[in-house]
């Protein structure tokens, strides 16, 4: 694998990304396990799909007697554990759909087939069966709920549907496969039609925004027009609400900033304009470094560690190349060269917000010294003229002290003339209006430089590890 991924290292940019799913297969209600076991091993490999069973593959087992071979390893599990299975999951699937024109149905069928094994570790039959009826070639890989060994089931973790796309996206990269790009984030738009799942307060929250806009009479008005909308109104001391789903009552203070019932009367009176809440968008969790296996090892770690180590790189590292990817990196000068110049970038900001700190600390001990200098004056003044008496300094020895002191300071600094503190406080605002102005710039550079320095990382161990590797076989 790490071979290939140096041959495809260059296509940073460019990269297959099949549409992949993984699905639950559920028994019907009123069919047995293995009559439904037939029907979708039936559909998978139907004849018109599949080329007459030509893009059909297996692995341990055959695929003319799939679901019987299913059927047999789950009594095996039943004799096994002394226990029949509980759940009403029978198998699952993984479609993988690939761009029209990209690839041929016979090398789908490879990948599919890569793609059940690596994911299953071996440890689960199944079939691979590519479909050419569609103007998409695509795959339907069914892989058995209970391992080969009839001791365990698969469990479908959290995350795994992101694990075998993930997974997906490294063998089609591995096969250089071109491109579905990935656009980031807030560009992408939803695979599914289905609408965003919301809570009872957001979809109340949504209700109110509507209505407001509608400019309602009064805020009887607006209840009423709440009611319409199928919410029941506890009106009191506090209004509250409830739908027609939910079993508590929700009151407009617990919604947050803008729903308050005083909130919501300024808005419906025309005193203030209504804010609708802003729901925060999904963030992708940062990259990370990969894990020096190698160093671990030499630390004394177990070879569990390693080959957990060894799944935890494999997975930062796709993250790192489609990182690479959708900041339209193609190669590893050009990203040491956005990585000096993000560096740069962060330290020269990082250089003028310190500079700016260092003039306001000036500032502030200066006006300090200023102001006790000029409090000061008349009593050292009077010092000097008792002819610097002792008795003198002991009774205003504080003052004294402070005068000098400023005297001390202003002479280190080389003032001739003591600037006037009106314009030291003008001098000291613009700095640090300067200072906040500058923050968000300053934390947006260092998270660019922190995401481009991992990047970096990952790719100068991955290819050390390679050459390691390489190096280990021609010694051989």
């Amino acid at each position: 694998m790490m071979c290939r991924l140096r041959a495809a290292f260059s296509l940073w940019g460019w990269f297959e990304v099949a549409a992949t799913r993984l699905i639950a297969l559920h028994k019907n209600k009123g069919k047995s396990v293995a009559a439904c076991l037939k029907s979708r091993t039936d559909y998978a490999q139907n004849p018109d799909k599949t080329e007459q069973g030509q893009l059909v593959s297996s692995y341990k087992c055959s695929p003319l007697t799939v679901d019987e071979e299913f059927m047999l390893t789950k009594r095996q599990y039943d004799l096994v554990n002394g226990r029949r299975q509980k759940s009403d999951v029978i198998a699952y699937q993984i479609r993988q759909s690939f761009r029209p024109g990209e690839i041929t149905a016979e090398e789908a069928n490879k990948v599919g087939y890569e793609l059940a094994m690596r994911f299953t570790k071996g440890k689960h039959a199944f079939v691979v069966a590519t479909h050419t009826d569609r103007q998409h070639i695509h795959n339907h890989v069914i892989f058995n709920s209970t391992a080969l060994d009839g001791t365990r089931k698969f469990r479908d973790f959290f995350f795994s549907a992101l694990a075998v796309q993930r997974l997906s996206d490294l063998i089609c990269l591995e096969h250089q496969l071109s491109v579905i790009e990935i656009k980031p984030y807030r560009e992408r738009q939803k695979r599914t039609l289905y609408p965003p799942k919301e809570s009872n307060r957001d979809r109340l929250c949504s209700i109110i925004d509507s209505i407001l806009a509608e400019k309602p009479k009064d805020y009887e008005d607006f209840l009423q027009k709440l009611e319409q909308q199928g919410y029941e109104v506890k009106r009191g001391k506090y209004t509250s609400v409830k739908g027609a789903r939910q079993k508590r009552f929700i009151r407009f203070k617990t919604l947050g900033a803008g729903y308050s019932e005083d909130e919501l009367q300024a808005v419906i009176a025309g005193k203030t304009e209504h804010r609708p809440r802003q729901t925060q968008p999904f963030q992708e969790p940062p990259l990370q470094l990969l894990v020096d296996i190698q160093a671990k090892l030499s630390e004394g770690k177990s070879e569990g560690y390693a080959r957990w180590a060894k799944k935890y790189n494999l997975k930062e590292m796709s993250k790192t190349l489609i990182f690479l990817q959708e900041h339209k990196i193609g190669s590893a000068d050009e990203l040491n060269e956005r990585t000096a110049a993000a560096t740069e970038k962060y330290h020269q900001l990082g250089d003028s917000i310190k500079a700016a700190e260092t003039r306001m600390a000036e500032i502030a001990v200066l006006k300090t010294h200023i102001v006790n200098y000029a409090k000061t004056h008349p009593v050292y003044d009077a010092y000097r003229k008792a002819g610097y008496s002792k008795k003198f300094l002991d009774t205003h020895r504080e003052e004294i002290t402070l005068h000098k002191a400023a005297k001390a300071a202003f002479d280190e600094t080389g003032l001739k003339e003591l600037p006037k503190v009106k314009a030291l406080n003008a001098e000291y605002s613009d700095l640090l209006t300067q200072k906040k102005a500058a923050y968000p710039d300053y934390r947006k550079a260092r998270e660019e430089m922190q995401e481009l320095v991992k990047a970096q990382k990952n790719i100068e161990l991955f290819f050390a590890e390679e050459k390691d590797a390489q190096e280990k076989q021609q010694t051989r």
